[in-house]
């Protein structure tokens, strides 16, 4: 029997917040607005991780702030996973410390940044995310990797010394593309997985991209993840869209329809499952959470076998 966790990709969003279609109006609190998601949700996934370094104090206050049993699943600082990193979301002492031609620049990329340096900002996300795992509220850490990250020895290596930084930590690991679930290159990218305890993350998106991940599933290790993005291709990958413009899209039941077969067979392999909607315009992911749970037993925690 697998535990299967279904919940949202973000609990703060502005325009959730601002639509007054999830939290009634007496939830004018950072404390008060999780204490009444995790009333409806055991999961969620923490994305201001990937814009600056999570804090230790945040991360207790999440801890303290939830139930016995409820989840979050944190995204990896962005500098870790080869995106581009504004200068100013570094810790001061870590930009006083780099070369003066990276300090020069707006954005900077994991290879302008020193080894030492990098080496400490995992040291200090590490500790940062602390009080979550001793209240065994830790799901998983999410190397969420972009389109021009594309299979090759050197990014099989990278990986490999990623997954090292976070020796002992459950991992979860999402491709944007960059050729590593070519039907070629499957069976490999498979098998390094597993071979590094890293869970992969099964998507659901718009398809015929340069970004696009096919809808595969598979188990690499005790969890499995499944993010639904949306399938709003006229915004994919057009410019300047913001984020919740992206993800803009209410999933038809055909749509979910089609993972309940597939949910159920990753359940087989895995002990835990989580599912979360990355749609997270006004309560667009609550709605379209509600709707999988819904086809799955109408629990937004329930066993599948």
């Amino acid at each position: 029997m697998a535990r299967v966790l279904i919940g949202t990709c973000s609990w703060t969003d502005p325009t959730l917040i601002e639509s007054g279609r999830f939290y009634p109006p007496e939830c004018k609190t950072a404390e008060a607005r999780l204490r009444y998601y995790a009333h409806h949700f055991p999961l969620v996934e923490v994305d201001s991780s990937y814009y600056g370094l999570p804090n230790e104090r945040n991360a207790a206050l999440w801890a303290e702030r939830t139930p016995g049993g409820f989840v979050f699943d944190v995204k990896a600082f962005s500098l870790f996973t080869h995106h581009p990193t504004p200068l100013s979301a570094l810790p001061r002492d870590v930009r006083e410390g780099l070369p003066r031609a990276a300090s020069r620049e707006k954005r900077l990329y994991l290879r302008d940044v020193p080894p030492e340096s990098v080496a400490e900002l995992w040291q200090r996300f590490r500790s940062a995310l602390l009080p979550l795992r001793s209240a065994g509220k830790l799901g998983a850490i999410l190397l969420q990797f972009p389109p021009w990250f594309t299979i090759s020895r050197e990014r099989r290596a990278y990986l490999e010394a990623a997954r090292a930084e976070l020796e002992g930590w459950p991992v979860a690991v999402e491709f944007r593309g960059g050729g590593w679930l070519d039907e070629r290159n499957r069976d490999e990218t498979f098998d390094l997985l597993r071979r590094t305890d890293s869970a992969f993350v099964c998507v659901d998106e718009p398809q015929g991209f340069r970004s696009s991940a096919p809808p595969v599933t598979a188990v690499t290790a005790e969890l499995a993840l499944v993010r639904f993005h949306g399938r709003n291709a006229a915004a994919w990958e057009r410019p300047g869209q913001t984020a919740a413009q992206r993800f803009d899209h209410w999933y038809g039941e055909d749509e979910l329809v089609e993972w309940v077969p597939r949910i159920q067979g990753v359940a087989q392999q895995a002990a835990e499952v989580h599912l979360l909607m990355n749609t997270n315009y006004q309560d667009q992911g609550v709605v379209n959470a509600h709707r999988l749970a819904t086809l799955l037993g109408g629990q937004t925690a329930l066993e599948l076998e």
